[in-house]
């Protein structure tokens, strides 16, 4: 067994060996107290940054022609499933059209809403030749729809300077495409704000 003396120095050493952080008189001051704990200093471990995937930029989609829908699949018919899921899609957004819904709100609901599947018609149009184009929405883009028409055409009608109306269950909305330029994800987080008259 050891002296008094010698464990109290083999105590001392060891804690300045296990605490180098630690001055002399702070283990000093921990022996007279006979209060003793032991610190660990782990090595810090370095975080390794996640690696984002790339998904494919706007030209090489275009290259990739995803976006383009092939002649032999443009076709009415194919698209009216489509339409038909549309439908219950609003009518579930807008707990059903009943004829006491207030209008403002049904507007402001198909305003945000998905219109893919959506049957539209141009009814005022600064260019005479998209008057009375009707179809299915296919596609929704910033500036431009793109509508399959009933003669298994499909068009490409700029959002700008056009009206499009759509009806469902008899009620009939207007959009105003000057006001509609925007990608269907970002409509869906925008705040649409009253105005009496717009003009095209």
């Amino acid at each position: 067994p050891q002296g008094s003396e010698k464990a109290k120095t083999f105590v001392h050493t060891f804690l300045k060996r296990s605490m180098p952080k630690m001055k002399d008189e702070a283990i000093q001051d921990m022996l007279t107290r006979k209060a003793v704990v032991l610190e660990h200093y782990p090595k810090k471990k370095t975080k390794q940054k996640r690696k984002k995937t790339k998904g494919f930029t706007a030209k090489q989609r275009r290259e990739l022609r995803l976006f383009e829908i092939e002649p032999e699949q443009q076709r009415y018919a194919i698209f009216l499933p489509l339409h038909e899921l549309w439908k219950q899609y609003i009518r579930d957004l807008c707990h059903g059209l009943k004829p006491d819904a207030q209008p403002h709100v049904i507007q402001g609901k198909l305003l945000k809403a998905d219109l893919h599947g959506a049957i539209v018609t141009v009814t005022k149009s600064k260019c005479p030749s998209y008057v009375g184009i009707t179809g299915i929405i296919l596609q929704e883009f910033k500036h431009v729809f793109k509508i399959i028409t009933k003669e298994d055409k499909l068009k490409v009608v700029p959002k700008l300077n056009n009206v499009f109306s759509l009806e469902l269950d008899g009620f009939i909305s207007y959009i105003y495409g000057s006001k509609f330029l925007l990608r269907a994800s970002e409509r869906s987080a925008k705040k649409f704000k009253l105005k009496g008259t717009i003009d095209l």
